[in-house]
């Protein structure tokens, strides 16, 4: 199962500092851990947005890290060259011991694609081909319906986007095997929602 999925920003952008990251938007799936139940609604909003935070500071190291060791320069692609960005994109796994920040050991596979940082958090035991295939195709939706890549991204303002893409793509958490048909039906499916 996937426990979140999260966009947040891998380099410095405006008023995030340069060890920071910005989560633009994140989903978490599935039962929480057993003391959240003890906490009030806000403490749990909060201990999951710091959960979030957390995974995006591990992306953001992991990312910056790739691209130094590859010492290739990061070529900036406009609008309109989305499935060049993703090609290009910068890809890895990143194990999570338990504790930092879920209560046991994940797995958090990430994109990179320019400044952005798009990761799925999976459970130890979870098939990870299948996940990265998953994480792509929800960064290729984002990437080409949200207009990602230039200015005035509208990840903020169309998060219920993303949440239709979720509850088609990776519905409750859960990783769908997808054969030929069922994913041309579900490409259709999406791009008539993204184009409403």
């Amino acid at each position: 199962m996937v426990r979140c999925f999260l966009i947040h920003t891998v380099c410095p952008v405006g008023a995030v500092a340069a060890g920071d990251s910005r989560v633009l938007y994140s989903r978490v799936f599935g039962p929480d851990e057993v003391m959240m139940s003890e906490l009030s609604p806000e403490e749990r909003r909060l201990l999951q947005k710091e959960k979030t935070a957390v995974v995006a500071r591990h992306v953001r190291s992991a990312v910056s890290l790739f691209r130094e060791a590859s010492g290739q320069p990061l070529v900036e692609m406009v609008p309109g060259e989305e499935a060049l960005a993703l090609q290009e994109a910068d890809s890895g796994v990143v194990r999570l011991r338990a504790g930092d920040p879920f209560s046991e050991e994940m797995s958090a596979l990430w994109l990179g694609v320019q400044s952005l940082g798009f990761a799925l958090v999976c459970e130890p035991h979870e098939n990870l081909l299948l996940a990265e295939g998953t994480l792509r195709n929800l960064t290729r939706h984002c990437l080409d319906h949200l207009h990602m890549l230039g200015p005035g991204s509208e990840v903020l303002l169309r998060s219920n986007r993303i949440d239709a893409l979720l509850s088609r793509l990776l519905p409750h958490g859960q990783l769908l095997f997808l054969n030929h048909r069922f994913a041309q039906s579900l490409e259709k499916e999406v791009a008539a929602y993204m184009a409403k």
